[in-house]
């Protein structure tokens, strides 16, 4: 399938056209990429339609339950009665998929009501529901066990590549006195942090600390730099901002603090959730609603904060990538951020086939389209909108050779009235 590309209400051309509208993008004074769990795929991760499928096939007891009992709409369960069903859930018609974070915040105020109450029978069911439902997050965003284990991480692990890439380009696009990319995601997984280590590229994740990392926003207004660099010798720069919007695999709550741990020190207590020696999960993700009251609240609050502050900065570009617009509260950002009149948006979503009003598309995506905005880039065509062809779209780094010069004409304006006369 070829690709099918709009900008507001106009298509585009062909990929050229994306190609040269990318590389003006990377020369604004702020550029962002927002990944979803779909941007994890190629790395082994799974996503949110897949891990529902995962939790229904592993975990059916469960899930009849969260139907049960008033939590989950039946549409989410298809009707299975034998174990051969169950193993065969995810061939079936797809079941429809529910908002987990809106799940984990119903199951986590019915636990603490219950406690309350002293109802023991509710409460076994309920925390059994809701073990199962963290163990599926914990799978779909675990990728691949070596490299948990591993002392070290080698530039030719598997499924990293467009990652790598993408990072790579990012920071090298980067002109003398501008700040560094900032990478905001959904996800859990470590995908970014183990590609920005294999290439050296330093992650500012708001944690600060060498043996004890623990959370510290301010670190976010620091940057690296190249102390011997003058002129245009500081192009490019040599940090990320990487802002983890739901959690991540290596956040643990202790006391009142909130600290990131070492994947080889999580790995033992993860690896002994996954083979349920245990149903408490010590790790911090899918910020609940009863979570977020808690300690960690102003830890979330500040991340938001921060991608809503990098949204309404003068001449950003954010580029979205493997999002399925299931989050309400990213998708309300993105919808305000758009008043911003120097923002530019660019979505590569795959189910994108070129008709602005399909309802097969999710309904944050078609009021967005409506908008027609021609700061908004849509980006479809199946696997022409993957995380491998946002990587290849992207230039590649480059400083006065003869590839930059040719953007640049390409880039150039036509010559006007004036030009043709010679005046």
């Amino acid at each position: 399938m070829t690709i099918v590309a709009h900008r507001g209400a106009n298509a585009l051309a062909d990929e050229e056209e994306l190609r040269v509208h990318l590389a003006s993008l990377l020369r604004l004074e702020n550029i962002g990429l927002l990944l979803g769990a779909g941007a994890s795929c190629s790395a082994g991760g799974k996503t949110m339609k897949s891990m529902w499928s995962s939790f229904l096939a592993d975990h059916l007891t469960e899930a009849k339950w969260l139907v049960s009992a008033k939590f989950l709409d039946a549409a989410c369960v298809p009707s299975a009665t034998s174990e051969e069903a169950a193993s065969n859930v995810a061939t079936d018609a797809a079941p429809a998929v529910p908002d987990i974070e809106t799940l984990g915040d119903r199951l986590e105020i019915a636990i603490e009501e219950w406690i309350r109450q002293g109802n023991d029978a509710q409460l076994k069911d309920a925390k059994s529901a809701r073990a199962a439902l963290s163990r599926s997050l914990v799978r779909a965003a675990l990728l691949k066990e070596a490299w948990w284990t591993s002392p070290g991480h080698d530039v030719s692990l598997d499924g990293l590549e467009h990652h790598r890439s993408i990072l790579q380009k990012l920071t090298s696009a980067r002109e003398p006195g501008q700040s560094p990319p900032w990478v905001f995601t959904t996800n859990y997984d470590l995908a970014i942090e183990w590609a920005a280590e294999t290439v050296d590229i330093q992650v500012s994740n708001g944690f600060l600390g060498l043996h004890n990392r623990r959370f510290s926003p301010q670190s976010f207004d620091l940057g690296f730099r190249n102390i011997q660099a003058r002129g245009e010798a500081r192009f490019g720069v040599y940090n990320i901002y990487l802002a983890k919007l739901h959690g991540s695999l290596t956040w643990k709550e202790v006391g009142d603090e909130l600290y990131e741990l070492p994947c080889a020190q999580a790995w033992p207590e993860l690896q002994k959730f996954l083979d349920k020696a245990t149903d408490d999960f010590p790790y911090l993700v899918a910020p609940r609603a009863a979570k977020y009251l808690q300690t960690v609240g102003y830890t979330f609050g500040e991340l938001i904060r921060r991608f809503s502050e990098f949204m309404s900065r003068p001449q950003t570009a954010l580029i979205v990538a493997g999002y399925s617009f299931g989050d309400e509260h990213v998708n309300r950002l993105l919808r305000s951020a758009l008043l911003n009149p120097t923002l530019q948006v660019v979505v590569y979503l795959p189910e994108f086939a070129g008709n602005v009003s399909d309802p097969a598309l999710p309904a944050p995506v078609r009021r967005l389209l409506w908008l027609q905005n021609p700061r908004l880039t849509i980006v479809g065509g199946n696997d022409q909108a993957f995380l491998s062809k946002l990587a290849e779209h992207l230039p590649d780094p480059a400083v006065f050779d003869e590839d930059l010069n040719d953007l640049k004409k390409k880039m150039a304006r036509k010559p006007d009235f004036h030009d043709e006369v010679g005046l």
